[in-house]
């Protein structure tokens, strides 16, 4: 990457010694007229974030950022014009065949050795950087119970409870009204399940129950799934190695009146609540990190700032030994190339073909194209299409090896860089990333969003200075400082590194846990309703 230089002069930015375009990057934009450092002049006003020509472009010519073809001109374009998405005809997607299959074999980094948090030991082996209580729900119906039933839990129970960090309900829109026994049912239902178990909360599991949903708790939690904390939920029949599934079951006869449900959840919380204050943070290598890295809001600056400092980060993060999992299906596939080539086996290169493949027969079934990804918001920040949004997203990934495939609702059990599947949603992806055993969240944005998740702490990074700026109690890095020359994308990098190590630790609490911004948990249902 190289930029203009003198931050108050006009400025812009290229990614390639190859583009014919690059992005504005003065605040507000600039106005036609305006004159760069290398003699370029605006033929338009360009917005900040926006491309502009730098030679001229004839009609269908190719129009690069990336080194990539991110369109084709649909009229002749002067160099210093603005170029938008309505002056773009979109390439093609790639074809999933003839692509390089584990072609770059990057020499081994050294590793990472020494840095370690403070966190949460469990039975499977995870590790936790919060200790929090979860109620898992089987079905929508029990929502509003459970919701009440938190809300006094947290008044009246929590605070007897001083290491529990918090308690959530897992609350979701399935369950019950879908094709249960459809094969691509066991997406919602594993994803339920992994959540249940994350490394944060502890391997207690608490199940609310209907009674008369399709979902029932033993096809949620079958035998063996629960580990053992101790003899207290061990089960009366059955192995002495499975688990008592807890289940507090609204329609059995025992309950007489609202009220009586709830106390009888607050009643099996506090057992819970009573285990996992016996708890205490322990040190432990930063290998034990589950990193899942995702982007939303994003706009031509993410591409530039904050997804390479988080890659710088991402391989930090690796050479460390730690899991950094990057997503989205629809804003990696246009990049597909870049990806099967890093991987690190052929068979890591086919996985990730076979989740590409399956999603776009999903898109199909839908009838729904690829250039329904690109947001309003995508576009006013300067993204024009798919194609560049995705080269903009897959930087979040670095530059090490792809060592592992997971598909939706999975569990992750390897180390180093994986492709976890999943849509681009943020809520979906994070809710996928969540069930993939993710102890530590970083989402990047340029455009702006609140996102937040209640069981995972969310680090968010700012693609631009003018929104840190504005947005100075919602983002916990400045990643626009690249922009300006001010810091570099190592610089950055390292700055997230050891903003996680001590997020991870409960040294500090991001921005999103201190407001306790949270999104509902959304779990991807490819199966029909009914």
């Amino acid at each position: 990457m190289k930029s203009e230089t003198l931050p108050m002069a006009p400025l812009y930015i290229t990614m390639h010694d190859a583009d014919n375009v690059a992005i504005v990057a003065n605040d507000g934009g600039l106005p036609a007229g305006t004159v760069f450092p290398s003699g370029l002049t605006l033929v338009d006003k360009v917005p900040q974030a926006h491309k502009v020509a730098l030679v001229d472009i004839p009609e269908g010519g190719e129009v690069r950022r990336y080194n990539v073809v991110i369109g084709y001109a649909l009229k002749p374009l002067p160099a210093g014009t603005w170029v938008h998405e309505r002056l773009l005809k979109m390439p093609p997607a790639r074809e999933l065949v003839g692509l390089p299959i584990a072609t770059i074999k990057p020499e081994p980094q050294p590793p990472l050795e020494g840095y370690t948090f403070e966190g949460y030991r469990n039975l499977d082996g995870s590790v936790g950087t919060r200790n929090i209580l979860a109620i898992t729900q089987t079905v929508q119906c029990v929502a509003g119970v459970t919701d009440f039933a938190v809300s006094r839990i947290k008044a009246e129970l929590l605070p007897k409870y001083p290491n529990v960090d918090d308690v959530v309900a897992l609350e979701h829109t399935y369950g019950c009204g879908v094709a249960i026994d459809a094969p691509d049912a066991i997406i919602p239902i594993r994803t339920l399940r992994n959540i249940s178990l994350n490394p944060n909360f502890g391997g207690e599991v608490m199940l609310v129950s209907l009674g008369c949903e399709k979902l029932q708790p033993e096809r949620l939690m079958p035998p063996g799934t629960i580990p053992l904390i101790d003899e207290r939920n061990v089960a009366d029949v059955g192995s002495s190695a499975d688990a008592k599934l807890d289940v507090v079951c609204l329609q059995d006869d025992a309950h007489v009146g609202f009220m009586s449900m709830v106390e009888s959840i607050m009643r099996q919380a506090e057992e819970h609540l009573e285990r996992l204050n016996a708890r205490r943070r322990e040190t432990v290598p930063a290998s034990e990190l589950v990193v899942g890295v995702q982007c939303g809001g994003s706009d031509a600056f993410s591409g530039v700032t904050a997804n390479p400092a988080v890659g710088y980060c991402t391989d930090l993060l690796v050479r460390a030994g730690a899991t950094v999992m990057f997503s989205e299906v629809t804003e990696v596939r246009d990049g597909i190339d870049q990806l099967t080539s890093r991987a690190t086996t052929p068979e890591v290169a086919e996985a990730m073909i076979r989740e590409m493949a399956w999603y776009d027969a999903y898109l199909d079934k839908g009838r729904v194209d690829r250039s329904a990804n690109t947001t309003p918001g995508n576009k006013k920040g300067g993204l024009s299409n798919i194609v560049e949004k995705a080269m903009g997203s897959i930087v979040k990934s670095g530059s090490s090896p792809i060592s592992g495939v997971i598909s939706p609702g999975e569990k992750v059990k390897q180390k180093g860089l994986i492709y976890a599947a999943t849509p681009a949603s943020d809520f979906i992806c994070g809710t996928l990333q969540l069930a993939a055993g993710m102890n530590l969240h970083v989402f990047t944005t340029g455009r702006g969003t609140p996102y937040g998740l209640a069981e995972v702490p969310v680090i968010k990074v700012a693609t631009r200075a003018d929104l840190a700026r504005r947005w100075h109690d919602l983002m916990d890095i400045n990643a626009g400082t690249i922009a300006t020359g001010e810091k570099t994308i190592a610089d950055v990098g390292w700055e997230m590194f050891q903003l996680m190590l001590d997020v991870a630790s409960g040294r500090k609490k991001t921005w999103a846990e201190h407001w306790k911004l949270h999104n509902a948990l959304v779990l991807f249902n490819p199966a029909p309703v009914t």
